[in-house]
């Protein structure tokens, strides 16, 4: 009997530290097993072999299957488990599909009968082909490419990843939305026919799990596509990884081990000695700073790609939201956007409405008492869906028919004020009946979806696509000559160091859609502040300007890149018991004589939640590890998200 080291997946085991297993066979580190835990079969993954332990032991059920896991992706389990404190299992579910052990395996090899053929694609611009050439001088090491929405990156990253492939070397393209990838998955399989693997959580159970077999069964070099989730796949011999749309605040995982893409995929680069390129119009501030203090190339591209006489700017018109004499025809579209839009429907060209809100209102009140419609469990306002004629909660999903009566006076004079994407579109089909108009946005079901819809929107079919930032995301749609942002404002009243940076993005983004060098593209750009920097500087595609002033306030408040951040959260049944809990564990963590300096205790900023109240602390320090040892002195009954995208 030989004895070994066994990682285990299961939600129920909150242990960092492998279980050890006895099994009757030789096994390799990065063996997946079959292991009994309590009363369930689950999958298991070898570290090591062991000697025999001084007290009783189960024994494995079997191996899975014949191949280990890649020494390159146990390197990354190792050091992620280091880097992201979890339970092991957390670790582990990101590396090992759940269902390996539930479906018969299918056919999953890669054909091998087609070698790479000469790319047939637009010849290199040149300011495209100098920053590949200054790419390849950094060969294996960390790149922004940081360029203008049009520029052509996706055609750069096509050059390098087909020299990858040339040198027998696979690569990852990561992307932010499942939504966005049907058109990043057409371009590579017409450049890499049969070489390119998707995996991400929307695929079926079985297609998923084929999917991960293949590449890890892969004889030759493939490419894997897919949202942050595909850096854990079991690829070999990776040359290159790229990271679209690299400023997405969906690069960061939300729950335990609370990783951050950007850093995963530089710790996968280093193990592989690959070459890491984060593509962005946008950068994110932090990632900006430390990639130039570390004297790391930051590639520049300003030119759209095609050429033509029609590559020059958008026109850019402000209207001002408190002019209402710009809204004659509607109450929250002004009218240089209505005729905008009517320009284009008259030209057979579409329009993108940008309004970063779901639902058809936003506040749902009774104007005889005041009464408004919360949520139970969270005390927030609950939004107003008018295609369902409910109100939803959108931290919950609490949800009920909106009352006849007002619930405190008996008054039927219940309003519904602000909009969302649901008002906007019943709007938009009102002014413009014979219109094809299509909305995106959480509330979509599947086959509303943007990644279902994507030939449409391509092909012209839709004339009028309204949406959250959903849309605001690498659509390159041919025949789009008009773009109107709703409230262009809208995100800055968050309370969040953030806040700026991601309305800035969003605006660029959205603004980027339309003057790609197919069509003259005209912009409204609607707000009640235009004299907002961030709002200036995404009109101006003034980055530097930007970024700057932010670098001043982050420095001068302290906030990344100067500093490390640990957000601890704490849930109980009274906002009394919770401030108190928050208290004492300042004085705990005060005891443990770390230089860290602590912002709180306050109220989440959602503070009931599911009929809990949440207050919260936020920890700065210039040292992470100090972060991490207090993560390790926590009480199970506390919270915490380590290198948090917000402080929401």
């Amino acid at each position: 009997m030989r004895f070994y080291l066994v990682w285990v997946s299961s939600p129920q085991y909150k242990s960092s530290s492998p279980l050890t297993y006895g099994f009757n066979g030789q096994l390799k580190n990065g063996s997946i097993v079959e292991v009994p835990f309590r009363n369930k079969k689950i999958i298991g993954l070898v570290d090591s072999e062991t000697a025999k332990p001084d007290f009783a032991t189960k024994e494995i059920s079997n191996l899975v299957i014949n191949e280990t896991l890649p020494e390159s992706t146990l390197k990354l389990f190792e050091w992620l488990a280091n880097y992201y404190p979890a339970s092991s299992a957390a670790h582990l579910q990101l590396f090992l599909p759940t269902n390996l052990l539930k479906l018969v395996p299918s056919t999953t090899n890669i054909k091998n009968n087609n070698d790479l053929i000469d790319l047939k694609l637009p010849k290199l611009t040149n300011e495209q082909s100098q920053v590949i050439n200054e790419i390849r001088a950094t060969s294996g090491r960390t790149t922004m490419l940081h360029g203008d929405t049009s520029s052509g990156k996706t055609r750069v990253y096509i050059e390098l990843i087909y020299e990858a492939l040339q040198k027998n070397r696979s690569a990852i393209v990561l992307t932010p939305e499942i939504g966005l990838t049907p058109q990043l998955i057409k371009v590579l399989e017409e450049s890499f026919p049969s070489r390119v693997v998707l995996i991400h959580s929307s695929l079926s159970d079985k297609i998923r799990r084929d999917n991960w077999l293949k590449i890890l069964n892969s004889t030759r070099p493939i490419i894997v596509v897919g949202p942050r989730s595909a850096l854990f796949s079991p690829l070999k011999n990776i040359g290159i990884i790229v990271m679209d749309e690299a400023h997405e605040a969906t690069y960061k995982q939300e729950q335990a081990p609370y990783y951050q893409s950007s850093r995963v995929a530089a710790k996968l680069s280093e193990i592989n000695k690959a070459s890491l390129i984060f593509g962005t119009a946008t950068p994110l501030i932090s990632d900006y700073y430390i990639l130039k203090s570390k004297d790391l190339l930051t590639a520049r591209m300003i030119k759209s790609a095609v050429s033509g006489k029609n590559d020059d700017r958008a026109i850019i018109e402000t209207v001002k939201m408190t002019e209402r004499d710009s809204f004659k025809k509607a109450t929250w579209l002004s009218d240089p956007l209505l005729n905008s839009i009517s320009q284009s429907l008259s030209d057979k060209q579409q329009s993108i409405v940008f309004l970063n809100r779901r639902g058809t209102a936003q506040v749902i009140l009774c104007q005889k008492c005041g009464w408004q419609a919360l949520c139970p469990n969270c005390d927030t306002t609950l939004t107003y869906h008018g295609d369902t004629h409910k109100m939803i909660c959108h931290s919950c999903n609490f949800n009920q028919t909106v009352p006849s009566l007002c619930p405190v006076c008996k008054s039927p004079d219940i309003i519904f004020r602000g909009a969302g994407t649901k008002a906007i579109t019943e709007e938009l089909k009102k002014i413009f009946p014979t219109a094809k108009i299509s909305r995106f946005d959480k509330d979509n079901k599947k086959l509303d979806s943007l990644e279902k819809n994507y030939d449409d929107l391509l092909s012209g079919k839709v004339d009028i696509i309204v949406g959250t930032q959903i849309i605001t995301k690498g659509l390159d749609l041919p025949n789009l000559s008009t773009v109107g942002i709703v409230m262009a404002d809208s995100g800055l009243y968050f309370p969040d160091y953030m806040a700026e940076e991601r309305t800035f993005q969003n605006l660029m983004q959205v603004i980027g859609r339309v003057a790609r060098g197919h069509l003259p593209g005209r912009v409204i750009v609607q707000t009640y502040h235009p004299e907002s920097l961030a709002i200036k500087a995404a009109i101006n595609k003034n980055f530097q300007e930007f970024y700057d002033q932010q670098l001043i306030e982050r420095k001068k408040f302290r906030f990344p890149p100067f500093v490390y951040l640990l957000k601890i959260s704490c849930k109980r049944a009274t906002q009394k018991s919770s401030e108190t809990a928050c208290k004492q564990l300042i004085n705990d963590i005060d005891k443990l004589g770390l230089k860290v300096s602590i912002n709180g205790p306050a109220p989440a900023f959602h503070e009931k939640q599911n009929g809990r109240f949440v207050w919260q602390l936020i920890i700065k320090s210039t040292d992470r590890s100090n972060l991490l040892k207090i993560i390790e002195s926590l009480p199970s009954n506390f919270s915490y998200d380590i290198d948090p995208a917000n402080l929401l």
